[in-house]
């Protein structure tokens, strides 16, 4: 047996006696039982992915989806009006509701940050959801995915949904152990153990930890035959007839939503050919030599959205035949506090979009830009929050007034980050109907009614403070601590 091997399987069989000694702290035997059926999926991906050996993407195989891989959006079969009902019993929303707002300065669940009229992310998914309910009289259910982060918080926020025409599901992903980096053993003691030593496994793990929730059983039961997927934080992610009526009548068990990239997008993972298969590559898996390829619009044109629609038949299919298992992983190395000591730790993540190979009939679908619409720190808030938008029934529509097709690029600095930080520096969010870019850094406040227009650079230098006077029009202007005023 190989040094190699043996080192494996010492690995593994290390792994599994700290997990059995892990177990063996339930204060209860159901407690125990979940704990071991969590811990039999993340073995089997740490033993297929890490301990294996398994190599990456070959770069000489991969290339651009061919024709008929990714359809364009404008080009599908519009969705009989006579279908629509009919396939909105069959259809569940699903909402990826595992993240914390910490990179938005906030505590708990990032789906209850306040984003547009008072309303949080969650507000406007249920109101959606309670519109199409509302038009068509159907029950599509709204299926929340959190995490051992976010489950309790968001289960307080759902009692006042409780007039809507909405049922709502929640479960849990599952809960893995970081690893030690040098042992190659978990970090926490006993089953409960720091939050710290545990990690949501990305949200990969959402077609095996639905499959083996009380829900799935409950909407199989209930004829539910379609999924859409998408993260809670994406405004632009609705319900679309024409893709589910593609898959209705095409039997197409995956797809993908894919948009064009731009410059701001160049990290997203794309859709790419691979031994001829449709496949999801990730940045984390470019060789440090190909990321300029990667990140070059030319050869790699879309990426992916994460607004994904699956069948449910499927993916009861695959979880029994335990395809799931050799989803591609990523690698994330983390630095861990354990015992006051700073500690290099390994967390396996797989990204949803990486199912796509496993499914029949797995395709993309290039769909308009206003379909993807996250807001992942306060830059993305302060546009969604503007007069570029207007709120309807839980769905945001850009202000038909703007002349660009395009949002505009925004980059705030460090003073903006948190969202408290950002809401003092606004007495009312700017007019930015013709505004191209904006970059704003240091101790900059705004006053009300400010227009906003073309290129804006506004950058107060080191223990100086800017206020933008109320009222204030600027047009292609940079705008420096010295409180000189360019033409840009």
């Amino acid at each position: 047996m190989s040094r190699k091997r043996t080192v494996s399987v010492s690995a593994k069989d290390m792994l599994s006696r700290k997990l059995e000694e892990i177990a063996a702290t339930a204060d209860d035997e159901d407690k125990r039982a979940l704990f071991k059926q969590e811990m039999n999926g993340f073995q089997q991906i740490f033993q297929t992915a890490y301990l294996s050996g398994r190599k990456g993407v070959d770069w000489a195989k991969i290339s651009p989806p061919p024709e008929g891989m990714v359809l364009d959006h404008s080009a599908l079969q519009a969705c009989p009006a006579e279908l629509r009902t009919d396939l909105l019993n069959k259809l569940v929303v699903l909402k990826l509701n595992g993240g914390l707002g910490t990179t938005m300065g906030c505590k708990g669940p990032k789906s209850l940050i306040e984003i547009h009229s008072g309303h949080t992310f969650l507000d406007l998914t249920v109101q959606q959801i309670q519109n199409i309910n509302d038009v068509y009289n159907v029950d599509v259910p709204l299926v929340l995915m959190n995490s051992f982060n976010t489950d309790k918080e968001t289960e307080k926020s759902l009692h006042k949904y409780g007039s809507n025409n909405v049922t709502i599901h929640r479960f849990n992903q599952r809960r893995y152990p970081r690893i030690e980096k040098d042992t190659l053993l978990p970090l926490p003691e006993d089953i409960e153990g720091d939050l710290a030593d545990w990690y949501p496994p990305g949200h990969g793990d959402v077609f095996e930890a639905l499959f083996y929730s009380p829900v799935f059983q409950s909407l199989r039961e209930a004829g539910r035959e379609y999924i859409f997927i998408s993260n809670i934080d994406n405004l632009g992610a609705t319900v679309d007839f024409n893709i589910l009526y593609q898959m209705h009548v095409a039997g197409n068990e995956f797809v993908m939503e894919v948009t064009d990239k731009t410059r701001s997008d160049i990290k997203g993972g794309t859709l790419i050919e691979y031994e001829g298969k449709a496949k999801l590559l990730e940045i984390a898996q470019v060789p440090a030599a190909k990321l300029d390829e990667f990140k070059s619009v030319k050869k790699f044109k879309i990426f992916n959205t994460n607004n994904l629609w699956a069948s449910l038949g499927a993916i009861e299919r695959l979880v029994n035949e335990n395809a799931f298992v050799n989803m591609d992983v990523i690698f994330n190395s983390k630095v861990a506090e354990k015992d006051g000591s700073k500690v290099s730790v390994i967390q396996l993540e797989r990204a949803a979009g990486a199912a796509i190979e496993f499914f029949q009939k797995g395709i993309g679908i290039n769909v308009p830009r206003s379909r993807f619409l996250p807001v992942k720190d306060t830059a993305d808030l302060f546009v969604v929050q503007s007069d570029m938008y207007s709120l309807q029934d839980g769905t945001l529509a850009m202000n038909p007034l703007r002349p660009f097709p395009t949002v505009p690029l925004v980059k705030f600095g460090e003073e903006f980050k948190a969202v408290h930080d950002y809401m003092r520096r606004f007495q009312n969010i700017p007019n930015i109907l013709e505004l191209y870019h904006l970059t704003v850094s240091g101790d900059v406040c705004f006053g009300s009614n400010v227009t906003l227009a073309g290129t804006v650079i506004i950058v107060a230098n080191h223990d100086e403070h800017i206020d933008i006077p109320s009222g204030s029009f600027l047009e292609n202007k940079v705008i420096s601590g010295s409180l000189r005023i360019l033409d840009h």
